[in-house]
C-alpha cells in the first residue's frame, strides 16, 4: 500500500464527545445533583447526540474521500488524525516513548463510525417508544439513555483509537456499559446475574488482550522501537516478524513464532468480546436487558469489536499464519455450533442471540482466510439485518405484553402487518436470499474459504459454512412461522389489543428494512459485477483496501464460484423447506417425529450442558476457594481471629498478667527502679 497522507482534523473528537457529553450530563444530574429529569427530554437529547455523531462522521467521511477539503492524493490514501494531548510519556533520546490521546479516521474506522453511529441512532430512536411502552418502566428512563449514550461513546473511542492503549480504554468501556445495560432491571436476580456473567467472562478475554499489548510493546521496545500507535507498529513490525519463542519441554518443545503468540493473545480478547467458542456463554444470557440493548450489543457495538480489532491488527496476523488458522477454525466451529443450538430455542430473542454468535463465526472465518475486507462487509450487512430482527422482536414483545416464547405466539401476521413485513425482510437477508444484503456478504465469505488453499482444512471449513447456511434458513423461518403464521396461541384476553407499535418504533424498522434489502450494493463481489457489466462493483472492498491487506485469490474461476453459490442457495432452500414442512404446511408431521427426536432435541435445547460444565469446573471451585479458603480460612480465621483479635488478646493478657504488677503505686519502688536503671546505664558506658 502507498504511503498515506496524514492530516490533522479537530472534528474527530466531537464524534466521541457528542454522546459522551450527553451521558455525562445525565449522569451528573442523576448521581450528584439528584434532580428529577424529564424522561422525554433526556431521551430526545440522547437521540440528538448520537445523530450529531453520525452527521459528524459523515462530514469526516466526506473530507476523507475528498468531497470536502481537496482531492485525495494520487500517490496514497488520506488519513485524518486528531491529537488532543500526550497521554503517556517516558524516557529521553532514543529510548523516549509516548502515547497520545489521539483519534484516527481512515477507511476502516470511517466504515465502523458510520455503522456504530447510524445504526446506534436508529436504536436510540426506537428506544424512545420502547421504554415508554414497556410496562416494567421503573422510572429509570434517564438512567437507561445515560448508559446507552455511554455505550455508543465507548464504542466510538474503540474504533477511532489511534493506539492500543486508547483502544483498550474503549474496549473496557463497552464491557462496563454492557454489564450495566444487561442488568438494567437489577431488581430481578436473574438480570443482575446475567450482567455479572457478561462482565466476568469478558474479563477472561480482556486478560488475553492486555497480555497481547504488553508482549507486543515489550518486543518492539526490545528491538529498539517502542510504540503502541498503529502507525508506528505497522511501520516497524518487520523488526520482530521473524522472531520466535522456545516452547518448554513439558509442552513438547520446539519453537513458535512471536507474532503467532501475540496474535493468539489478541484473539483471546476477541473471543471473549465477540462471543466465540468457548467464551460465548455470556451472550445468550445478555437477553435479560431491554430489547434495544440486545440490538445495540449484537448489531453495532460490543460483539463487533473483536472482528474490528483483528482486522485493524491485520499487519500482525499476516505474519502469523498459525494464528489465522486458529481464528478460521474457531469461527467455523462457532458458526455451526451456535446455529445448531438456535434450532432448539423457543425464546425469540435467544434464537437471535445464537444467530449472532453464528454470524460472527462467519466473520472470523473470513479473517482467518485473510479476507479482511469481506469480514467487514459482512459486519456491515449483519448490523443492518440483525438490528432489524431484534427491534422487530421487540415490537412483537411489546405488542404481546412481553411474551417471548414462540410456542405461545402465532397468527400475528394479520395483527402486526408492518412488523411481519420487516421481519420477513430481515429473515431473507440473514438467510442470503438473492439480492438481499446477506446474500452478497455471506457468499463472498464462503467463496473466500473455498479458495483459501493455504489454509489447512479449508474444504472442511467450507462445508461447515454451507451446513450452517442451511441451519440458519431452518431456524430463522421456524421463528417466522411460529411467531406470525398458524393459529393464534395467545391467551384470549390479549388478542384484541394487538397492533403495530407507535411511529417512533416503526420508522427505524422501516429504514433498517431498506438497508437490509439494499445494503449489499456497497460491496457487490466483482464476480456479480462482471455479470452485470459493472466495473469495480466492490466499492467497499476497494475503499477498505487502502488500509487493510488484500490477498489475490488463487485458482478462482467463474464456474467454481457459480457452483459454490448454487450449493449455498440449495442448502438454504433445504433449510427453508424443512421449516415450512414441519411448522406451516404439515405441523402434524412434526408431532409424529417429535418423540423420535425428543432426546436429541433435549440435548440441543440444554445447550449440550456447557453452562453446567462451566459451573462444575470453574464456578463451584472458585466459590469454594473464595468462601472456604480465602474468606473463612484466611480472612476470618487467620487475619481476624489470629492476627487482629489475637494480637489484642495477647496484649490484654500481657497487661493483666505481667505489666499490671509493675504498677504498685509505691514511690520508693519507682525511685529504686530509676536508680537501678541509672546504675545499669553508667556501668554499660564505663565498661
Amino acid at each position: 500500500m502507498a504511503e498515506a497522507e496524514w492530516i490533522e482534523d479537530g472534528l474527530l473528537r466531537w464524534i466521541v464527545l457528542a454522546p459522551l457529553l450527553s451521558a455525562l450530563g445525565t449522569g451528573v444530574a442523576l448521581g450528584f445533583v439528584r434532580r428529577t429529569l424529564s424522561p422525554a427530554v433526556v431521551a430526545w437529547v440522547s437521540c440528538l447526540a448520537v445523530l450529531a455523531s453520525f452527521a459528524l462522521s459523515g462530514v469526516a467521511f466526506a473530507r476523507l474521500v475528498g468531497l470536502l477539503g481537496g482531492a485525495v492524493p494520487e500517490d496514497g490514501p488520506r488519513v485524518l488524525v486528531d491529537t488532543l494531548y500526550t497521554w503517556v510519556g517516558s524516557g529521553v533520546g532514543s529510548s523516549a516513548f509516548s502515547a497520545d490521546l489521539a483519534f484516527r479516521f481512515d477507511a476502516l474506522s470511517a466504515v465502523m463510525c458510520l455503522v456504530v453511529s447510524g445504526v446506534g441512532f436508529l436504536i436510540h430512536l426506537y428506544s424512545v417508544g420502547y421504554m415508554r411502552a414497556d410496562e416494567r418502566d421503573d422510572g429509570g428512563v434517564p438512567r437507561f439513555f445515560c448508559y446507552l449514550n455511554l455505550f455508543t461513546a465507548a464504542m466510538l473511542v474503540l474504533v477511532l483509537a489511534d493506539n492500543l492503549l486508547l483502544m483498550f480504554l474503549g474496549w473496557e468501556g463497552v464491557g462496563l456499559c454492557s454489564t450495566l445495560l444487561i442488568g438494567f432491571w437489577y431488581g430481578e436476580n436473574a438480570n443482575a446475574y446475567a450482567g455479572a456473567k457478561a462482565f466476568v467472562v469478558n474479563r477472561i478475554g480482556d486478560f488475553g488482550f492486555l497480555v497481547g499489548i504488553v508482549l507486543l510493546f515489550w518486543s518492539m521496545a526490545d528491538a529498539g522501537q517502542p510504540a503502541v500507535s498503529f502507525r508506528a507498529l505497522e511501520a516497524g513490525f518487520a523488526v520482530i516478524a521473524d522472531q520466535s519463542l522456545a516452547i518448554p519441554a513439558w509442552l513438547g518443545g520446539g519453537e513458535i513464532g512471536l507474532p503467532t503468540v501475540i496474535g493468539l493473545c489478541f484473539f483471546l480478547g476477541a473471543v471473549g468480546k465477540s462471543a466465540q467458542l468457548p467464551l460465548y456463554v455470556w451472550l445468550p444470557d445478555a437477553m435479560a436487558g431491554p430489547t434495544p440493548v440486545s440490538a445495540l450489543i449484537h448489531a453495532a457495538t460490543m460483539v463487533t469489536a473483536g472482528v474490528y480489532m483483528t482486522v485493524r491488527m491485520a499487519f500482525l496476523y499476516e505474519a502469523a499464519p498459525g494464528a489465522l488458522l486458529v481464528i478460521a477454525w474457531t469461527g467455523g466451529l462457532t458458526a455451526i455450533f451456535a446455529a445448531l443450538l438456535a434450532t432448539a430455542q423457543d425464546d425469540i430473542k435467544k434464537v437471535l442471540a445464537y444467530s449472532t454468535i453464528s454470524q460472527l463465526g462467519y466473520m472470523f472465518m473470513a479473517v482467518g482466510c485473510g479476507a479482511y475486507t469481506v469480514a467487514i462487509f459482512h459486519l456491515v450487512t449483519h448490523a443492518f439485518f440483525k438490528a432489524l430482527l431484534f427491534l422487530a422482536a421487540g415490537a412483537v414483545i411489546v405488542a404481546t405484553h412481553h411474551q417471548q416464547d414462540m410456542k405461545q405466539l402465532g397468527g400475528l401476521r394479520k395483527r402486526l402487518p408492518i412488523t411481519y413485513v420487516v421481519t420477513l425482510v430481515g429473515v431473507l437477508a440473514i438467510c442470503g436470499f438473492p439480492g438481499f444484503s446477506g446474500f452478497f456478504s455471506k457468499d463472498e465469505i464462503l467463496t473466500a474459504v473455498f479458495f483459501a488453499h493455504e489454509l489447512a482444512g479449508h474444504g472442511v471449513l467450507y462445508w461447515m459454512g454451507v451446513v450452517t447456511a442451511g441451519l440458519t434458513a431452518f431456524y430463522m423461518f421456524r421463528l417466522l412461522f411460529l411467531t406470525f403464521h398458524g393459529r393464534v396461541r395467545l391467551p384470549r384476553g390479549r388478542r384484541g389489543e394487538l397492533d403495530d407499535p407507535e411511529d417512533s418504533m416503526m420508522w427505524p424498522l422501516q429504514v433498517l428494512a431498506v438497508l437490509s434489502l439494499l445494503g449489499g450494493i456497497v460491496g457487490v463481489p466483482q464476480f456479480w459485477g462482471d455479470l452485470m457489466e459493472i466495473a469495480q462493483s466492490d466499492s467497499l472492498g476497494i475503499f477498505l483496501a487502502t488500509v487493510v491487506p488484500v490477498r489475490d485469490p488463487h485458482g478462482m474461476d467463474a464456474i467454481a464460484v457459480a457452483q459454490g453459490v448454487g450449493l449455498i442457495l440449495a442448502a438454504s432452500v433445504a433449510g427453508f423447506g424443512v421449516a415450512y414442512l414441519l411448522y406451516l404446511s404439515r405441523p402434524q408431521l412434526f408431532g409424529r417425529i417429535e418423540p423420535v427426536l425428543a432426546w436429541p432435541r433435549y440435548v440441543v435445547a440444554s445447550r449440550f450442558w456447557v453452562d453446567e460444565l462451566y459451573d462444575l469446573l470453574l464456578v463451584r471451585p472458585l466459590v469454594f476457594l473464595s468462601d472456604r479458603v480465602l474468606y473463612r480460612g484466611i480472612d476470618v480465621f487467620l487475619i481476624d481471629r489470629r492476627l487482629v483479635e489475637g494480637s489484642a488478646v495477647a496484649v490484654r493478657a500481657l497487661a493483666e498478667n505481667a505489666l499490671k504488677h509493675l504498677q504498685s503505686g509505691l514511690a520508693q519502688s519507682y525511685l529504686f527502679m530509676v536508680l537501678a536503671g541509672t546504675v545499669a546505664v553508667l556501668a554499660y558506658l564505663v565498661t
